[in-house]
């Protein structure tokens, strides 16, 4: 089977630290977008961090950018081998990294913290998914052999105008597998003792309040931080309130890597 061609602005991001502009440290960034999203959700957050000079990295997820036919081959595992190779050429080349990201790219973000330690300064979690109340969630062990996808999840933000550059369709293969993995990344929660800034939309039409008070009450992190988002939807990074998310997550980066 030929590689899917990859959609435009899908590509990853990667910019080099600037020491210069931090204190004399080399500080390094990992940012993941969502399910089904691109890295065009995550450009503009990393562009801004970049131009304060710390190293980015927005990987593009295995599957995502191109088709939701080439998603529904991929799974969690693949996702989350991708990200733990980009942390690793990220701390080669720094002297401390945070982690960050998206719905789906915020479990991932969770998940590398619980598994690397010591090697995670700080986590930015943005609507992330660890939970859900929907119904058809429990149907999927048998819907995803009967049906190929559900319709898309995609470009749910309040500002006009505005697009992640992600699928109409959801594979539901690909999603059952993060749904699979969210059982076993709840009890690891308490294995993360980096400070934490958790990030939450007022209104989100694709990630319900399940998922807060696991991540809140589970963390083992004594260093924790609510920040509200009241004029955007699921897609916060791209919406009305991406400026705080910029600005916040910079304030935070500042502080845990001194």
């Amino acid at each position: 089977m030929p590689t899917p061609e990859v959609l435009p602005d899908a590509s990853p991001l990667t910019a080099d630290a600037r020491p210069e502009l931090t204190g004399g440290a080399r500080i390094g960034v990992l940012l993941s977008h969502g399910f089904t999203g691109s890295p065009a959700s995550m450009r503009p957050w990393g562009e801004f961090l970049a131009e304060r000079g710390y190293g980015v990295r927005v990987p593009r997820l295995p599957g995502h950018g191109t088709t939701w036919q080439d998603l529904n081959t991929r799974r969690w595992e693949d996702w989350l081998e991708e990200l733990s190779t980009a942390l690793d050429d990220l701390k080669a080349q720094s002297d401390a990294v945070v982690v960050g990201g998206l719905s789906m790219g915020g479990a991932l973000a969770l998940r590398l913290a619980a598994d690397r330690g010591d090697e995670v300064a700080g986590v930015v979690v943005v609507n992330p998914a660890l939970a859900s109340r929907r119904l058809d969630v429990k149907l999927l062990p048998v819907l995803k052999h009967v049906v190929g996808s559900f319709p898309g999840i995609t470009d749910d933000i309040k500002r006009p105008g505005m697009s992640e550059g992600g699928y109409t369709r959801t594979p539901l293969k690909a999603i059952h597998s993060f749904i699979r993995a969210w059982p076993d990344l709840v009890a690891d929660l308490e294995r993360i003792t980096a400070p934490l800034l958790y990030l939450r939309s007022d209104v989100d039409h694709v990630v319900d309040d399940a998922s807060e008070p696991l991540i809140l009450g589970g963390v083992g992190s004594s260093d924790v931080t609510r920040v509200a988002l009241p004029e955007s939807y699921h897609v916060a990074t791209l919406d009305n309130d991406a400026g705080t998310i910029f600005a916040e997550s910079a304030d935070f980066i500042a502080r845990v890597t001194k």
